[in-house]
């Protein structure tokens, strides 16, 4: 294949928007932000798992407080029904007994609900500590994931303008091409990553593996239009002052 030396050095431009093109993708595919995303997402997820976990212990303490609270005036009222029957004076000697041992018995059981009671609204002052501390960390997680999504943001928003503006510098290099010429580039960038580079001190800008001197004298030996591949990678080897030939 034949093509004119300086269509031929008008590849290297080709070669170095396709390799910023590359980069693009690389940096789109590995921003660290990516990894730190999915870890904050992970800690988020925990926080919130936590968050509902203490707020469902909080949710039944305040259901047994309740439930004791309920148990307690119901024996209030019992015993002032006792009470005023007492105070009534309309009852015997066996109903005032039996009112007083009842008495007796309500008070008692005022006293252990009493006593419980006291101790489920110190549980929830505790849990509700941790609540409001489980809140927190929910909400630090949340700001450090919205942090890191807004830098990715910020960073695929300038790959994306770097993006269009090489691929449309690109749209316009191509037309420049022979279309055998374009054809071989592109079948050789597809395969090999790098369709064409620049001959350099004896070493292709593609592998960058030396090339021996029979082929050294080969490519001398080449005409300028002729289009010469390196015999390790593939790619198309340009040729300029830079060669040393």
């Amino acid at each position: 294949m034949k093509a004119e030396s300086a269509v031929q050095r008008r590849l290297l431009d080709l070669a170095e928007v396709d390799a910023e093109l590359g980069r693009v993708n690389h940096r789109r595919r590995t921003l660290p932000e990516l990894a730190e995303i999915s870890a904050a997402e992970q800690t988020t997820q925990a926080k919130r798992d936590a968050l509902v976990a203490v707020e469902t212990t909080l949710g039944d303490l305040d259901r047994d407080i309740r439930r004791q609270e309920t148990e307690i005036e119901q024996v209030r009222a019992r015993e002032d029904r006792d009470r005023k029957l007492m105070a009534g004076g309309s009852v015997g000697a066996k109903q005032l007994a039996d009112l007083e041992h009842e008495l007796a018995t309500l008070q008692r059981r005022q006293g252990v609900l009493e006593d419980d009671q006291l101790e489920l609204m110190e549980r929830r002052e505790a849990v509700e500590a941790d609540t409001n501390h489980a809140r927190a960390e929910l909400d630090k997680a949340l700001g450090a994931l919205s942090d890191a999504q807004r830098r990715r943001d910020s960073a695929l928003a300038d790959l994306d303008s770097t993006d269009a503006k090489r691929s449309a510098d690109r749209e316009l290099m191509v037309k420049q091409f022979p279309a055998d010429l374009l054809a071989l580039y592109e079948r050789v960038r597809a395969q090999r990553g790098i369709g064409a580079a620049l001959l350099h001190a004896r070493r292709c800008g593609a592998c960058r593996i030396e090339i021996d001197r029979t082929a050294m004298s080969a490519i001398k030996a080449a005409a300028a239009d002729e289009v010469l591949r390196c015999e390790e990678c593939g790619a198309i080897l340009v040729r300029t002052a830079e060669s040393g030939l």
